[in-house]
């Protein structure tokens, strides 16, 4: 699988990484041993990169990684996140002592001195006004508590704020044909500046891997059922922020372009990488199959004018009026 630079933290990271939050929580009832399965599929293929967080089951997801890498003897670069942990959401909750308990907790779990790389974990937009908080994630640098901090952020315009503190090195961002705001400006503006670019929820919560239809239900613990409206988090967390119905329709007129021998994922990721500042994409899974279909969308070939300007019309038509704006 190609490799990409990871911003300026001197990683070479696979193009497609693994996102885990669907082997820790919010996702239905996802054993343990599924999740496992589906992080040594991905080893397997070779991915280098990883993506959890503190909160994902409670340190579960941390934890199974832990127990897999280990097992594995493999190296993956890893990355976590931290502040969602927080009783109370709010900006005055993101202090030196509290980003490091949670790192402290990270570590931990996932069996190292130091974290890979940490990233603010969506927190409330007035953050990334404070500098203070970016200065306190210098520091825990300089204790050799984390190699590097990046940010996970829920709007462009958050991007565009966290990447002007310059020891920050990595954005985690949504980004994929419904949700196609960061290609115009944010993406030019991180590589200008050497920052890294993760892409997380890039299928849109399963709309854009072609596994969904209306008579699809979910269960009461998976984010799909209860995060619709945005009730737990924000709603562009589920379904990439379109509505349910609406985003069928669009997968249904955006299934033309995609190859007989791919699938929407593949063509999805390729959309995505076709995009030279991203820096690698982290679809989740618990299917090991489906892990080994997302790392085959590396080595596909670069989709060519006529399939570019499907996805653009299917946007323009369905979807821009939905989330543009918003995020």
């Amino acid at each position: 699988m190609d490799t990409r630079l990871l911003g300026t933290t001197g990683h070479e990271v696979t193009e497609i990484g693994m996102g885990t939050w669907n082997v820790g929580s919010d996702w239905g009832d996802v054993s343990p041993a599924e999740g496992r399965a589906a992080i040594r599929a991905a080893l397997d293929a070779g991915v280098t990169f990883l993506d959890t967080a503190d909160v994902y089951g409670g340190g579960q997801s941390e934890e199974l990684i832990a127990d897999v890498v280990a097992e594995h003897e493999a190296f993956p670069i890893i990355a976590t996140k931290a502040g969602r942990g927080l009783e109370r959401h709010t900006a005055d909750g993101y202090t030196r002592e509290s980003l490091e308990r949670f790192i402290d907790g990270s570590r931990d779990r996932l069996g190292v001195d130091a974290l890979d790389l940490l990233q603010l974990h969506c927190p409330p937009t007035d953050v990334y006004y404070r500098p203070e908080v970016f200065e306190a994630l210098e520091s825990l640098v300089e204790a050799g508590k984390i190699d590097a901090y990046g940010a996970s952020v829920a709007r462009v315009e958050e991007g565009l704020k966290a990447i002007e503190y310059p020891g920050l090195e990595t954005v985690q961002i949504i980004f994929n044909p419904f949700r196609q705001r960061p290609a115009e400006l944010f993406l030019e503006e991180a590589a200008r500046r050497n920052v890294g670019v993760i892409v997380r929820v890039p299928l849109a919560s399963g709309l854009l891997a072609d596994a969904l239809d209306s008579e699809s239900t979910f269960p009461e613990n998976d984010h799909r059922n209860y995060n619709r409206e945005g009730d737990a988090f924000d709603v562009g967390e589920t379904f990439a922020g379109v509505p349910f119905e609406r985003g069928l329709e669009a997968v249904d007129a955006l299934r033309p372009a995609v190859p007989d021998d791919w699938t929407m994922a593949q063509f999805t990721l390729r959309w995505i990488l076709d995009h030279d500042a991203v820096s690698t994409v982290i679809p989740g899974s618990t299917n090991p199959d489906h892990v080994r279909q997302n790392v085959d969308a590396s080595s596909l070939s670069p989709l060519n004018p006529t399939q570019r300007q499907l996805v653009d019309d299917v946007y323009e038509d369905y979807i821009r009026d939905e989330v543009h704006h918003r995020w």
